[in-house]
């Protein structure tokens, strides 16, 4: 084909996935939209979409949350988008491609982005009824109809990247998972033996389970030919309704292969360092489908956008090519955070290993370090907090021992790298190869002062998201070194910090959300709304001070339901299918047979699920909102009280039996902990509290990874600060030794409302703690010594607390006004949602799957308005 005199030269896109979409704003950014005409193929029934995040579709996010197209721009720009229409046929001497429907188009340019396709071992049955693969948004939606109708369990072919994604979202379903990997590890190209070991005990944790070191031999199926199980290598059989084979992707190739491209020996187009065809000039291919100069197919989508950027340099006579890409990913799998970075296998001669590893909290971190102290690259697992930093690290000497930089917070040697340590060259933004001297030119250049308008410039922090966190951290340290007040404000309606809004309420006496906003707030917020990061963050702040300001105490009374978090609106937990979970305040764990048997006959009498937590209480889920006040009425008239498992506030302190039953305690440490249980039970905070009394230095309740913990000695008690358990984990810090009862409540007290008076939104004890100058010392200067002068005040307002502490489910069940929330329609208070649904499993009930539609309301006009859930 030639172009006729006059017309515009025609590019030609086949496949709209990632890479594509990134090829075209590349031709957008560069005016070519303007110069060409531009036609896109597309196979998949819809544009282009975050594959990244298709796994989120089983949490809540619809298909069209995860759309990458804007069509306003597919529009502005004269994108000829033709969506499932696919490519047919390639004629590269006359320069057209035929689609499946039919109509050919000739081109000057085609640019050839057709992805992979996913890898089914050749093993017999492998198209029988129930096998399914995982990779668009139509693999899923026949997932979840099959898994609904037909399935109870599901097995995973693959333990890669993929393959845990895909196992999460069987078991997100409801069903019975376990993941078959032939490598003896779990994810085997991104962690070594070590990584694995601590990625698979995690994940057995979450009630999956995983095989490793076996093949699939066959999927074994019935007369119908549905699948009913697989047989595996070690002659073991594994019974399954459902197969979904995630073992990795090949190059989609074919078209080129058909039109006589030249292709590698194991798949891909191959092209040379403009992403350009070995054997046309003409042709162009990017992303997965494509064998780089290198010669290697990359999998991940950072290389794709590089390689869709070269494309359309190479298309516009820029210079620019792609010799390799960075491997380097961040991932959160089954709520376990993953990443492994430069070479994190350790394959460079002569390099080193730095490792820590913690098998019971799931933590696994490993650096390579070169002979000359150079970062070669690293694998975290459990904790990939430092990923950013580390990552833009490699290949360069840290300014600080490499074993500071594994070792966890409160370890005492941990170190926590600011930006300034990154060198400008630092690839900071992997997906975009954008490095930190670019983002310092966003801000002191183009006048960028949010990471919102550094985003825009320099599309950092667009691709992943994982280098996010570094970028805020770059932005505000560059804005601070320019001589740039930066707005440190709590959000766009209040320019103070949360700990001065804290001082304002306090010393003005303020009960007001809107009161405090109309006199204090931004101008342009004063006289409105409020917005949801405000609202809830006023509200904690009110609730904590109001026995000192004359506040209600109860946080749904007047203005103050209003600022509440979605739990804290009904007192309880909301659940994942719209229930709601109850939770007792069982002190100290210890409870008395008659007790006991109350919440048996509550869960059996309205058909809850019953789980003892980890913090030695028990939840019983499966409650709808009209139903909280009832089963409130019985537990209160037992004797319980809210556990405000709910709220942003004291949530359990665990005890041992200590010294009454155990011949190792030295102190009494169940009494102890139900002290303190109730007395901070109730104290709003900026985020939860977690507690815990051991009886002796064996440590039995685990009191060092709480808020605040006590250990018995032989002397009194001593008190730890700062700990916590979760994602990051963290040791608590000695505080104080060998305490009466009296000092440790005293220096308690202390502690939790400087806490309380100090921390930022939302911040655990844990982060404040690394967060205040000076940190530990500077807390007991504080609480120990008195060194502001405020203990006084701290105590007089723990002292209100706790003399004006209010159960708020027996204030509720005992006041007509206030039950009348508790309804799931407010026209049609009777009326239970029909949405919230259950399954039987296990002698218990759970919640029913998800549909693909889902949200139906009874047919009629009598549930219009909905309370607020």
């Amino acid at each position: 084909m030639t172009t006729a005199p006059g017309a515009a030269p025609t590019i030609v896109l086949v496949g709209h996935g990632m890479v594509g979409q990134r090829f075209l704003e590349a031709l957008a950014e560069r005016g070519l939209t303007a110069t060409h005409r531009v036609v896109v193929l597309c196979e998949e029934p819809r544009p282009a979409y975050d594959r990244v995040r298709l796994t989120s579709y089983f949490s809540g996010s619809s298909p069209e949350d995860l759309s990458l197209t804007d069509m306003e721009f597919i529009r502005d720009h004269g994108i000829e988008l033709r969506v499932g229409d696919p490519a047919e046929t390639i004629d590269r001497r006359a320069k057209r491609v035929t689609t499946r429907s039919g109509p050919a188009v000739d081109y000057d340019i085609l640019v050839l982005a057709t992805g992979s396709r996913p890898f089914v071992p050749p093993v017999p049955n492998k198209d029988a009824t129930g096998c399914f693969v995982y990779r668009t948004v139509e693999d899923l939606l026949a997932i979840e109809e099959y898994a609904r109708t037909r399935a109870s369990t599901g097995a995973v072919v693959g333990g890669g990247l993929l393959g845990l994604e895909a196992a999460g979202a069987l078991k997100g379903l409801g069903l019975a998972t376990h993941i078959v990997e032939f490598a003896p590890r779990l994810m085997p190209v991104q962690v070594d033996e070590g990584g694995g070991a601590a990625l698979l005990r995690t994940i057995e944790e979450t009630g999956l389970t995983v095989h490793t070191g076996v093949g699939t031999q066959e999927i074994v199926t019935d007369a119908s030919g549905a699948v009913t199980g697989m047989r595996l290598s070690d002659g073991s059989e594994l019974a399954t309704d459902l197969v979904v084979f995630s073992a990795g992707v090949r190059p989609r190739d074919q078209l080129a292969r058909d039109c006589g491209l030249r292709v590698g020996e194991r798949g891909g187009i191959a092209v040379d360092e403009r992403c350009r065809s070995v054997c046309d000039p003409h042709v162009f291919a990017i992303g997965e489908c494509a064998l780089a100069a290198d010669g290697r197919v990359y999998g991940l989508v950072a290389p794709g956008y590089e390689q869709a950027e070269t494309a359309a340099a190479t298309i516009a006579a820029d210079e620019a090519s792609f010799t390799g890409a960075d491997l380097s990913t961040k991932l959160k799998l089954l709520g376990v955070d993953v990443a492994s970075f430069g070479d994190a296998h350790g394959t460079t001669e002569g390099c080193l290993d730095v490792v820590y590893a913690d098998a019971r909290a799931g933590l696994y971190k490993k650096l390579v370090i070169g002979r000359d102290g150079t970062l070669l690259g690293g694998i975290l697992v459990g904790d990939a907090e430092a990923y950013g930093t580390l990552r833009a690290l490699t290949g360069s000497v840290p300014p600080v021992s490499p074993e500071s930089l594994v070792l966890p917070a409160g370890s005492g040697a941990a170190v926590q790298l600011g930006p300034s340590a990154l060198p400008d060259d630092a690839i900071v933004c992997s997906c975009h190869n954008v490095s930190k001297a670019t983002v310092r030119g966003a801000v002191t250049e183009h006048g960028c002062v949010t990471v919102s308008e550094v985003k825009k410039c320099t599309r950092a922090g667009t691709g992943c998201g994982s280098c996010v966190n570094v970028l805020g951290r770059l932005v505000d340290a560059e804005l601070e070194a320019s001589g740039v007040e930066v707005d440190k404000g709590l959000c766009g309606c209040f320019a103070q910090t949360r700990e001065e809004l804290y001082e304002t309420v306090r010393a003005l006496r303020l009960t007001s959300y809107r009161d405090l906003l109309d006199r204090y707030g931004r101008e342009g917020a004063r006289g409105g709304e409020g917005c949801e990061v405000c609202k809830p963050a006023v509200g904690s702040i009110i609730a904590s001070l109001a026995p000192a300001i004359g506040a209600s105490g109860y946080v749904l009374d007047g203005e103050q339901a209003a600022l509440q978090d979605t739990n804290d609106h009904f007192l309880a937990n909301l659940q994942r299918n719209g229930s709601y979970s109850v939770v007792p305040r069982i002190p100290g764990g210890e409870i008395a047979p008659e007790k006991l048997i109350v919440i048996g006959e509550i869960a059996r009498d309205f058909g809850l699920y019953t789980k003892i937590t980890g913090g030695q209480r028990i939840d019983l889920f499966g409650a709808r909102v009209e139903q909280l006040p009832l089963i409130w009425a019985r537990l209160v008239d037992a004797g319980f009280e809210s556990g405000h498992a709910y709220g942003k506030s004291l949530r359990t302190v665990k005890s041992c039996v200590g010294s009454a039953w155990c011949r190792y305690g030295v102190q009494d440490s169940v009494r102890m902990a139900i002290d303190l249980e109730l007395r901070y039970r109730g104290l709003r905070s900026p985020h939860k509290l977690k507690s815990a009394v051991s009886g002796c230095q064996r440590e039995c309740a685990e009191a060092r990874s709480k808020d605040f913990g006590v250990i018995a000695t032989a002397g009194g008690w001593n008190l730890y600060v700062g700990g916590n358990g979760g994602a990051t984990p963290r040791h608590a810090d000695l505080l104080a030794q060998d305490l009466s009862d009296a000092e440790l409540v005293r220096l308690i007290d202390r502690f939790l409302m400087f806490y309380i008076r100090t921390a930022d939104r939302l911040e655990r004890t844990s982060t404040w703690l690394e967060r205040l100058p000076g940190g530990l010392e500077h807390v007991r200067d504080v609480v120990v010594h008195d060194s502001l002068g405020i203990c006084d005040e701290l105590e007089k307002l723990m002292r209100a607390h706790v003399a004006h502490y209010r159960d708020e489910w027996a204030q509720t069940v005992g006041d007509p006004e206030r039950l009348a929330r508790f309804v799931s329609f407010v026209n049609a208070p009777g009326t239970p949602d029909p949405v919230v649904s259950f399954v039987p499993e296990r002698d218990q009930i759970k919640p029913a799957p998800p549909l693909l539609s889902i949200g139906t309301r009874p047919p009629g006009d009598a549930l219009e308005g909905s309370a607020q859930r």
